[in-house]
């Protein structure tokens, strides 16, 4: 549920920032970026919340399984596979959420754009 949630999030976000940004883009296209230079952009963003949000977060769940490991008889204060496959796992539906508005970046007309309030 909170993968989910993490990832409608992060698309919102990232779709809401490239609205915002669709005059600079343009401009950016009309003076020879390529599509690839604009998904890069896109996506660079998106992964920069995700690390923001795993330095700030995995630092949390270790000291919240040392808190529950100190109250619960024989229950391991850290899972290090579980941690691995949480980290895998929001990486790739960061990838797929930072990767719809990256697309609809790069297919943005600059002529379009400009125009665009």
């Amino acid at each position: 549920m909170a993968l989910t949630l993490a990832s409608i999030g992060l698309y919102g976000v990232t779709a809401c920032t490239v609205e915002q940004r669709t005059r600079e883009i343009g401009i950016r296209v009309a003076i020879g970026a390529t599509r690839a230079n604009v998904v890069r952009m896109v996506l660079s963003g998106a992964f920069r919340q995700v690390a923001l949000g795993l330095v700030i977060g995995i630092p949390l769940a270790l000291l919240a399984g040392w808190l529950i490991s100190s109250q619960l008889f024989e229950v391991k204060g850290h899972d290090p596979v579980a941690l691995g496959l949480a980290v895998v796992l929001l990486a790739g539906c960061a990838l797929v959420a930072g990767l719809i508005p990256a697309k609809r970046a790069a297919s943005i007309e600059p002529r379009q754009a400009l125009r665009t309030e």
